[in-house]
């Protein structure tokens, strides 16, 4: 081939590949294989070789080149201010009450505020020249050779002049998991992980590290006509082929920008990317300019922060906690720390293992995350002392003092009649999901386990008012109370009893399943080792389990004893579905934030017409229900072909 026409194709091969790249990290919506692209990627390779010539915008640049000697500074042409702060809605109506004394009939704009780097790009004729790190707003670091490794990036656009646009450099939770799942060195947190990419001196790790930014702002342009306002902002880096947050609202009034908080807060935990609030900004550039700056902060916008879901703290203690299964795991002891709108003195650690791979230590500065409801979480060390001490591996049970047994990373008591391994499977037998007798909480039932002899699920229906009569804490309501809702739990659903019974690896899932497959508890109880492997989803060591576990003497009688005082779990009836709709014997799979339903609510409709709902996207996935801010699942979903359904179409189906 002429070499004219080998560097026409390596031009066409360089638009095609860039295009390809654009609808997989910024549309997220992939329009090629990737073994497509990975053939197009090796020609274009091999093109470069033959003719020497390597385009400016070839994809072939983003692995990263040689180590930096160190980072250049930047002097930023504009001083690029900071934000000011808000941490309630008293902040926001001031806040619009004060732009509102200055411009007639406002209209607001709302964006995430990321939780990243910022990173500002430089583009002349068209082209990626510059990018560097905000600094102190003044001065900034040269990172061009490291942000041309990151894919999201446009290194060309369609707009030719001088133009300087601002974005957060960020990684998604799911890059981050997947990072950390081969590193050898684990990284703490999103927002570390970002900063240490970009601020690296090897451009090398930060193509590992799979980052994007996210851009929502233009600091100059030498055509101001062509955006007045940050709608035609969006518009404009939309067209161009930037990347650009999922989440931009027009307001006027307080109460509007505070209903989207309102709304962005509940779902922001099961978003794919750390946000730390919203930023509120003036629509007009005009009147912006007419509001202008103070020597700090531009006077048109704000941030509105969010409760903080990740703090430092100092490790005070880790005490280890027998569990109904006799796992023994630790709990962190920090000083308490105001954190996701609690006050949070625990956090878990999973096990030993869990406790060596973070480095934690005891009088150490560590990283602590809550996200809404979720469990407080210990994710790594920040700062060790000269007080710093190791945490010592368990050898003997804290509670019976018997030696531990070691399954894999985890140490377990095998005492049978260890206290507090006892007590944690009459709290998850008394649980909401399975019996559900309220008023027993781990509390009362260690109450109950010192003083009354409670120690197997059947001693709960033995308890009379005597009992309990004079114990601390028990009045003549609270113990009418407590004996009737053990009554009224004699007659549990089948999958719920099967739960209460705390059968290793059987949890409200497998339960529900072992009920609809086998109706009552005596063809559980009779079914073989086959019978249960033949279920789906119930895998070997799970069948094992649940068949040694009705094959025990031991468990068969205490069943007889609870069958004998009254508790008879009702029969699963078999139903009929309608086979001719659309969610009969299909596996779906919910993702996103869905507004006229909750998650147990939706699963439950799909079940009743006949549908599974499962937890990940697969080749053997039917459906999926997307809600807003919906993710990766999505993403993988479109790139395997499954048919995606909104909120809208869902309700027509299950009306029809």
């Amino acid at each position: 081939m002429e070499e004219k026409n080998l560097s026409q194709r390596q031009k066409e091969l360089t638009e095609l590949l860039n295009n390809y790249a654009y609808h997989y990290y910024v549309l997220e919506k992939p329009i090629v294989a990737d073994y497509d692209y990975d053939v197009l990627y090796d020609e274009l390779l091999e093109l470069e070789k033959t003719t020497g010539i390597i385009l400016s915008d070839s994809p072939t640049q983003r692995v990263g080149g040689e180590v930096l000697k160190g980072f250049k500074k930047v002097e930023h042409p504009v001083k690029l201010y900071s934000l000011n702060k808000c941490n309630d809605t008293s902040g926001i109506e001031k806040f619009v009450e004060d732009v509102k004394k200055v411009v007639k009939d406002p209209k607001f704009v709302v964006e995430y505020k990321f939780d990243g780097l910022r990173i500002i790009a430089k583009y002349k004729n068209g082209e990626l020249v510059q990018a560097s790190t905000r600094g102190n707003g003044v001065v900034g670091e040269d990172v061009t050779a490291q942000v041309k490794t990151i894919k999201s990036v446009p290194l060309k656009i369609d707009f030719k002049g001088e133009l300087m646009v601002a974005g957060e450099g960020v990684i998604t939770l799911q890059n981050l998991e997947k990072y950390n799942k081969t590193a050898e060195e684990k990284l703490k947190n999103a927002r570390n992980a970002v900063a240490g990419a970009i601020r690296n001196l090897d451009p090398k790790v930060t193509a590992k590290r799979n980052l994007d930014v996210v851009f929502y702002d233009i600091i100059s342009i030498d055509d101001a006509s062509v955006v007045t306002s940050q709608e035609e902002v969006y518009n404009f880096l939309k067209t161009n082929k930037f990347l650009t947050g999922k989440l931009f609202e027009v307001c006027s009034t307080a109460k509007e920008i505070e209903s989207v908080a309102q709304r962005v807060d509940k779902v922001k935990s099961k978003l794919d990317i750390l946000i730390d609030g919203l930023v509120i900004k003036l629509n007009s550039v005009k009147d912006r300019d007419e509001l202008g700056f103070t020597a700090k902060f531009p006077k048109w916008a704000i941030a509105y922060k969010f409760a903080p879901q990740e703090l430092t703290s100092v490790l005070r203690q880790v005490e280890w906690n027998v569990g109904r299964t006799g796992k023994v795991t630790p709990i962190a002891h920090i000083d308490p720390i105001e954190l996701a709108g609690a006050t949070v003195s625990r956090a878990t650690l999973n096990n030993y293992d869990d406790i060596l791979r973070k480095k934690v230590k005891l009088n150490s500065l560590v990283f602590v995350r809550r996200s809404n409801e979720v469990i407080p979480e210990i994710l790594g060390v920040a700062q060790d002392n000269e007080n710093s001490i190791t945490i010592q591996k368990p050898t003997h049970c804290p509670c019976c003092n018997q030696p531990l047994e070691e399954v894999g990373p985890n140490v377990f008591c095998t005492n049978e009649l260890c206290p507090d391994k006892v007590v944690s499977k009459l709290s998850h037998f008394a649980t909401r999901n399975c019996m559900n007798i309220d008023g027993l909480s781990d509390k009362i039932i260690k109450t109950l386990y010192d003083n009354c002899g409670v120690k197997n699920f059947s001693d709960l229906y033995k308890i009379t008012k005597e009992d309990l009569t004079g114990l601390e804490g028990f009045k003549d309501k609270k113990i009418n109370n407590l004996l009737t809702s053990i009554q009224n739990s004699k007659t549990p659903n089948l999958n719920n009893f099967i739960d209460a019974l705390g059968i290793d690896g059987v949890g409200e899932k497998t339960a529900k399943d072992l009920a609809k497959k086998f109706s009552c508890l005596q063809n559980i109880k009779t079914a073989t080792l086959d019978d249960l492997i033949a279920i789906q989803d119930v895998g070997e060591v799970i069948a094992q389990n649940i068949y040694n576990y009705f094959n025990s003497s031991s468990n068969l009688e205490e069943i007889d004893k609870l069958s004998s005082l009254g508790v008879t779990p009702l029969e699963t009836q078999q139903k009929t579905f309608d086979t001719s709709n659309l969610l009969y014997g299909k596996k779906v799979v919910l993702t996103g934030t869905l507004e006229n339903y909750k998650r147990n609510e939706a699963t439950a409709i799909i079940e009743n017409f006949g549908g599974e709902v499962v937890s990940s996207v697969s080749k053997n996935t039917n459906l999926v229900l997307a809600g807003s801010d919906a993710g990766s699942k999505l993403t993988k979903a479109q790139t395997l072909g499954i048919k995606v359904i909104t909120e809208q179409e869902f309700e027509q189906i299950i009306n029809s």
